[in-house]
């Protein structure tokens, strides 16, 4: 493959299939349940119908980000190019549709959350210079009802 033999389009909801079936292939990856079911993915794509993106080569999916935003920040979920394609130059093109997507909407700063065990990921995000974040704390918080009242009473 060379560096020309892909292409690039905004990622629909009929992409699911395939896009989640390159996401079982990835290391290092994480897959929630409820938010990266059929229903999540189109939740998602119906807030951001412009700014995900799927990389197509030899008439299947090898490449995807999630890409979408707040209003003041973009946020890059599930970036993934196929082990066999890695090193074209796919993640880079699939980075800069989405940064490009979001300048659309006025969006001025994108992020992205990456496994410390995600060695492949890590590596690319510093080499293409993106700043590692050693300032902060990153949490999470489930929104169930139990949680919630949980939450609530303490």
């Amino acid at each position: 493959m060379n560096n020309n033999n892909f292409t690039l389009r905004v990622m629909q909801i009929e992409d699911y299939e395939n896009v989640y079936k390159l996401w079982m292939t990835i290391d290092g990856f994480g897959i929630r349940s409820i938010d990266d079911s059929e229903a999540g993915v189109a939740r998602f794509l119906k807030r951001n119908p412009t700014t995900s993106v799927v990389a197509e080569a030899d008439g299947r999916i090898v490449g995807a980000i999630l890409c979408g935003h707040d209003g003041r920040r973009g946020c890059f979920y599930h970036v993934c190019v196929h082990k066999e394609y890695r090193q074209h130059g796919i993640g880079k093109a699939m980075a800069v549709f989405c940064m490009k997507a979001l300048q659309e909407e006025e969006i001025n700063k994108v992020s992205l959350i990456a496994f410390q065990s995600n060695e492949v990921g890590n590596k690319f995000w510093r080499k293409v210079g993106w700043t590692f974040r050693e300032d902060l704390n990153y949490y999470d918080f489930t929104l169930n009802e139990e949680n919630i009242t949980r939450f609530n009473h303490l």
